[in-house]
């Protein structure tokens, strides 16, 4: 996918309104269920606060973080790591709750509101075939964006489906898949609003991001030489979809976010758009508990079947309205 196509005039879903369900719903889902479908009930387990601390060694040698993940490995599911797995009888997954066409539940289905998106259909793929597939063969645990490491070092989860995007200071953390998605950081903003991008008309703006992400450690690292010392980046929430509200109620000027969830985010709401290009590259992937070998290489194995037979297909059904058309998944490169 490429991230400088992203649309930045995008049909609302709903606006305020919707957003106000969508909070409400992540409320009221607060327990974790089992599923059997890529849209099943999900739900949430996640406390504490903060990225992990302590002993955190940086990955070494890591000039391109993409290509850092371990070859596929089709073989014998023999791993202590998978055949604990199977023997749970499913695969225990961290996921978003409130990404729109990412991870999401959609207020207007029938019936109970229902976990779906582009990283749900992975995460059941995934599921499927180190399970099998069979009634509820994946828990999805909603959990916020600055709780997806802790999750996977704490064993919460087996992994993590969550636009996660892959980086060096991660690497040190925990492991990752090959890259499965392509997009990079962007603003978001009023489509009144005087800013154009992530460039001096910041000066002076309220910036909100994610505790935890990508864009919080850009907008830190970038304060007083690519953007201005008076950008007030001090609104950092749990989750992507706090800064939308945010924006919407007056409370922030601007949004740093991934642009493929900024483009999701303004598809929510017609009165905000795209501002100016993403600035950086970047790439999403699985993210599991280092050392657990056999998984990595697995769900490796996984990705490459599921690029060629049905990413696409879950591109179309859920990103394509947002994003345009694609690219396809992003060329992978194993160390």
């Amino acid at each position: 996918m490429n991230a400088r196509r992203l649309r930045t005039s995008l049909r609302g879903w709903g606006g305020v309104g919707a957003m106000a369900v969508v909070c409400a719903l992540a409320a009221v889902f607060a327990l974790l269920l089992p599923v059997s479908q890529s849209r099943g009930n999900g739900g949430t387990d996640a406390d504490g606060q903060g990225v992990a601390q302590g002993s955190q060694a940086k990955a070494e040698k890591c000039p391109d973080p993409q290509n850092q993940s371990l070859s596929p490995d089709s073989g014998p599911l023999d791993g202590k790591t998978i055949q604990r797995i199977k023997t749970n009888g499913h695969l225990t997954v961290g996921v978003d709750q409130n990404s729109y066409r990412f991870g999401y539940r959609d207020p207007n289905s029938t019936g109970p509101a229902k976990l779906e998106g582009f990283d749900i259909d992975l995460a059941q793929a995934i599921a499927d075939e180190i399970v099998g597939k069979k009634k509820n063969n994946v828990y999805f645990k909603a959990i916020p964006t600055n709780e997806r490491i802790p999750a996977i070092q704490d064993g919460k989860v087996d992994m993590v489906v969550r636009t996660m995007t892959i980086n060096c200071e991660r690497l040190g953390l925990v492991a990752f898949s090959s890259p499965y998605f392509k997009t990079g950081q962007q603003v978001l903003a009023p489509k009144k609003s005087d800013i154009k991008g992530y460039d001096d008309t910041l000066a002076g703006k309220r910036i909100c991001s994610a505790s935890g992400s990508i864009a919080l450690e850009k907008l830190k690292a970038d304060l007083g030489n690519v953007i201005p010392k008076s950008a007030n980046i001090d609104t950092v929430v749990p989750n992507q979809l706090d800064c939308l509200v945010r924006l919407q109620l007056g409370e922030v000027d601007a949004v740093v976010t991934d642009g493929a969830l900024a483009a999701s985010q303004a598809a929510q709401d017609p009165t905000v758009e795209l501002k100016g290009e993403p600035f950086t590259d970047e790439y999403y992937g699985v993210a599991m508990k280092k050392g657990a070998t056999d998984l990595i290489r697995r769900v490796n194995q996984i990705l490459v079947d599921y690029r060629k037979a049905d990413w696409q297909k879950s591109y179309n059904t859920w990103l394509a309205g947002t994003l345009g058309e694609s690219d396809g998944p992003p060329p992978v490169q194993y160390k």
